[in-house]
């Protein structure tokens, strides 16, 4: 057998989405290969904030309810013996044991015994506290087998205690940390004390999945088994023996706690390195230790971008300058550009009104045409559309067309408000004769 696979006991198990009442600590999986009725291929995009009631039956292993369970198992757990049934808890304190059986009373005046099977599926350890006079919780099986007995299980009272705290966590909503036991081609294996929670794929946190390559669920989740995980209960299903976890939702939350504990040590102007995860159309998120900032699409570059893929991917690791902080809406803007040397200082060093220069048509509009500076790409100036012609033009496209390289004339430089205004019409005017002359006679 493949020493990476549960026994197969264990693979029956999770086949039927079962709990490990059953099976000892020290058999324990490191990787799972069972088998689920919908594939999470399917499942929500990473973006998206799936209904996880709804996603829960396509995803989730089906489960049996165990052979010796009855109708009545999900029902309160009684403290009192009274009139017992199946599926009770209850208190009892060992009176005798035996290499076969452990005789345990549950007070008025019965007893009931843990029988051989379970004893041989225990630990040492757990065998080696079950003392005389040790208190001990107790699960009824049956009321009355066969032979009048009252068969009771320790396992599955501690299994039972679980389920209940499950529900507690579902309630509270409050984040369980454990460990992947295993997987299978629709999500994930977690241990919640002695039962297996599920975690579809679409449940599985975005940062987890960015790392997920491969074909095959071996290649895809095998090396995620035994990494710790942060989960929220979604859903517990005691009669079905279903409990469905994500780890997506306590991502979430986690990631809003790390945001308000950055956001109140954030300073405006601070510097931090930080990882592109995400890019919008408006511009990149970028996380900079446990929370995400805002790059803007105008705080990209100093050059003109159209879309972020022009300026970085996805993963990425960039340099970026706190902007602004606000705590109540919880943003954090970040500026790429203010990184790097503002273009603009070069304009007004050395730049002069009437200067020619030469441009590369981007972009034509209504009122005239953007052009890009061939030695200051980072600079774009605006043609006027009467800046375009001596003639009278009703659209510039009847003068320019976009990739167009020209010489332009310089008629207007404003460094306050960032706007540089050339003309195409002027650059041989000749009111500009005897500043051409000159620079054309400058030895720099």
């Amino acid at each position: 057998m493949d020493s990476n696979k549960p026994g197969s006991r264990e693979t029956e198990e999770l086949e039927a989405g079962t709990s490990v009442d059953a099976v000892d600590d020290t058999q324990r999986p490191n990787s799972a290969e069972a088998s689920t009725t919908a594939d999470e291929s399917a499942a929500a995009q990473p973006d998206e904030t799936p209904a996880v009631s709804e996603e829960i039956s396509a995803s989730a292993p089906p489960s049996e309810a165990p052979a010796e369970a009855s109708a009545d198992e999900g029902k309160p757990a009684a403290d009192a013996p009274g009139d017992l049934r199946t599926g009770m808890l209850l208190q009892g304190v060992i009176v005798a044991t035996s290499p076969t059986q452990v005789v345990i009373d549950v007070g008025e005046g019965k007893q009931g015994i843990i029988p051989a099977g379970e004893l041989e599926r225990m630990t040492r350890q757990t065998l080696e506290s079950l003392r005389v006079g040790e208190s001990v919780s107790v699960f009824v099986v049956k009321p009355r087998d066969h032979n009048g007995n009252l068969l009771l299980s320790i396992n599955r009272a501690i299994e039972e205690q679980d389920w209940q705290q499950a529900e507690t966590y579902r309630r509270s909503q409050e984040v369980f940390e454990s460990r992947v036991a295993g997987y299978n081609k629709g999500g994930l294996i977690v241990r919640f004390g002695r039962l297996r929670g599920f975690v579809p794929q679409s449940q599985i946190a975005v940062e987890r999945r960015a790392g997920i390559s491969g074909e095959t669920p071996e290649e895809q989740l095998g090396a995620m088994v035994n990494q710790p995980i942060m989960v929220k209960v979604m859903e517990v299903d005691r009669a079905r023996n279903r409990l469905i976890l994500s780890e997506r939702a306590a991502s979430r939350e986690s990631r809003e706690k790390r945001k308000e504990s950055l956001i109140s040590q954030l300073k405006v102007g601070e510097i931090r390195d930080g990882r592109v995860v995400s890019l919008e159309d408006f511009g990149v998120f970028v996380d900079i230790g446990g929370a995400e900032g805002l790059v803007h699409l105008t705080e990209l570059s100093w050059q003109h971008v159209t879309h972020p893929r022009e300026a970085v991917q996805v993963g990425q690791s960039v340099r970026v300058e706190v902007i602004s902080v606000d705590p109540d809406q919880k943003r954090i803007g970040l500026s790429m550009r203010q990184l790097e040397a503002d273009p603009w200082d070069r304009i007004a060093a050395s730049f002069t009104e009437g200067q020619l220069v030469q441009g590369s048509v981007t972009k034509l509009t209504k009122f005239g045409a953007f052009a890009q500076l061939v030695d200051l790409p980072e600079i774009e100036g605006l043609i006027h559309i009467s800046e375009l012609s001596d003639k009278r033009v009703a659209h510039p496209r009847e003068v320019v067309n976009e990739g167009d390289k020209l010489t332009l004339r310089v008629v207007k430089i404003d460094i306050k408000n960032r706007r540089l205004g050339l003309s195409l019409k002027r650059v041989n005017s000749a009111e500009y004769l005897d500043l051409d002359w000159s620079s054309s006679n400058d030895p720099s």
